[in-house]
C-alpha cells in the first residue's frame, strides 16, 4: 500500500528522531516490586547477558500504565520470578531481558528508538507515526487494547454526544493530539456537533477530578482507570457515554487504542524471540481478562503502579477491553481504524496508511 509520504521525507524524519530521542532520565516503574531487583535487571540488560536458553537475545518490555499495560502484568510478573529462580512458577525458561512501565508514548518511542526497549505497548496511533518516522523501524505485533473512553457527568443533562453541543468539557491534557482527542472528534461531527460548539477544556486528570469533586455539576471525558477512579471518589459523578459503543453505533467496527510493537531489527534477528513473547503475552492477556483471576490479576496491577490501587484495579480492568488480535484480523482491524483517522487528522499517523509491511505475520 503506497504511502502519501515519499520515502525521503521519512528518512529525513527519521534522522531527526534519532537525533532528539535519546534516553530519557524519568522516574519509571520497573516491573520488579523491588529496587533491588529492578537494579539487577538493568545491569543484566547493560551487560550484554541477555541471550536466553532458546537460542535468542532476550527482549527489553516497555508498557504503558493504564489500561495499554495491563495485559502484561502477568507475564511481568512471571518473569521477575523467572529471572530469580531460572524459570517461571509453571516451569517455562525466562524470556524477557526487563521489563518496564512508563506514564507516556513519547517515552516509549524515545525508548524503541534508541534501543533501550525492543518490546513495547503502545497508542496504535503513536505505533503508526513512529513506523513512519522511522522508516519502518517498528512493527505492530498485536491489537491488545480496545476503546476504554468514557464520558462521565455529574448531573444528567448528557445522553447521546449530540447533547455535548453548548457545553463545558474537560478532557485530559495528555490526550490531546493522541487517539481519545481524534477519536472524540470524529464522534461529535458524525453526530453533528462542531468542536466549535463544545468548550473543551485540556486539564490534568488531577484538576479533572478536583472540578468534578468540588462542583455540583460538571462533564469530562476520560480513559479507564482515571475514569474508574472518579466514579469511586465521588458517587455523584455517573457514566454517561461509553465512546466505544458510540463508535459502534457508527458501524465503524471495533476501536483499537493500543497496541503491542517491536523493533524490526529485534523482530528479523530474533524470530523465535517474539514468537516466545507473543505467547506468553497471549496467556497473560487470558489470564488478566478471566473474572476467575480479578483479585489477584487486580492485585498484580497495582503492584507495578499501572494503576493507583488494586481497587481501582479491580474496578477498571472488566473495562480495560482487553483483547489479542494478531495476523490479518489485526491489518484489517487497524488500517478501518487508520483510514479515519488519516482522513481526520494524518499527522497522527505519519501523514499517511501504514505499509504491508507493518502488519507483523501480513506484509
Amino acid at each position: 500500500m503506497k504511502r502519501t509520504l515519499s520515502l525521503l521525507l521519512c528518512a529525513a524524519l527519521a534522522v531527526t528522531m534519532l537525533a532528539g530521542c535519546g534516553p530519557k532520565n524519568t522516574a519509571s516503574s520497573s516491573s520488579s516490586a523491588s529496587g533491588s531487583e529492578s537494579s539487577s535487571s538493568s545491569a543484566s540488560a547493560s551487560t550484554g547477558d541477555s541471550s536466553g536458553s532458546e537460542g535468542f537475545t532476550l527482549p527489553k518490555l516497555m508498557v504503558l500504565s493504564g489500561p495499554t499495560g495491563v495485559g502484561a502484568a502477568k507475564l511481568m510478573a512471571d518473569q521477575d520470578y523467572a529471572r530469580e529462580n531460572g524459570s517461571t512458577p509453571d516451569g517455562a525458561p525466562c524470556i524477557l531481558a526487563s521489563a518496564e512501565v512508563v506514564a507516556d508514548n513519547t517515552e516509549v518511542a524515545a525508548a524503541l528508538t534508541n534501543g533501550d526497549a525492543d518490546i513495547a505497548a503502545i497508542a496504535t496511533n503513536a505505533a503508526a507515526n513512529l513506523s513512519a518516522k522511522t522508516d519502518g523501524g517498528i512493527q505492530v505485533l498485536a491489537v491488545n487494547t480496545l476503546g476504554v473512553l468514557y464520558i462521565l457527568e455529574k448531573g444528567n443533562t448528557v445522553q447521546t454526544m449530540a447533547d455535548l453541543a453548548g457545553k463545558t468539557l474537560y478532557c485530559p491534557s495528555n490526550t490531546k493530539g493522541g487517539n481519545p482527542e481524534h477519536i472524540l472528534n470524529h464522534l461529535l461531527e458524525k453526530n453533528g456537533v462542531s468542536t466549535s460548539d463544545v468548550d473543551i477544556q485540556w486539564l490534568t486528570p488531577q484538576e479533572i477530578t478536583a472540578k468534578l469533586t468540588s462542583s455540583d455539576a460538571g462533564i469530562c471525558m476520560l480513559p479507564v482507570p482515571a475514569a474508574t477512579a472518579l466514579l469511586i471518589q465521588d458517587s455523584g459523578v455517573r457514566q454517561a457515554l461509553s465512546l466505544s459503543e458510540e463508535w459502534e453505533n457508527l458501524g465503524e467496527g471495533p476501536l483499537p487504542m493500543g497496541c503491542i510493537v517491536a523493533r524490526t531489527q529485534y523482530i528479523e534477528e530474533n524470530p523465535k524471540g517474539v514468537e516466545a513473547f507473543l505467547n506468553a503475552y497471549e496467556e497473560s492477556i487470558a489470564y488478566m481478562s478471566n473474572p476467575d483471576n480479578l483479585t489477584d490479576a487486580a492485585e498484580l496491577v497495582a503492584q507495578f503502579g499501572i494503576t493507583p490501587n488494586a481497587k481501582v484495579a479491580e474496578m477498571a480492568i472488566p473495562q480495560c477491553n482487553l483483547t489479542y488480535v494478531t495476523g490479518k484480523e489485526m491489518h484489517t482491524m487497524l488500517e478501518d481504524y487508520y483510514s479515519i483517522l488519516f482522513q481526520t487528522a494524518p499527522d497522527s499517523i505519519g501523514g499517511g496508511l501504514p505499509y504491508d509491511s507493518f502488519y507483523y505475520g501480513v506484509g
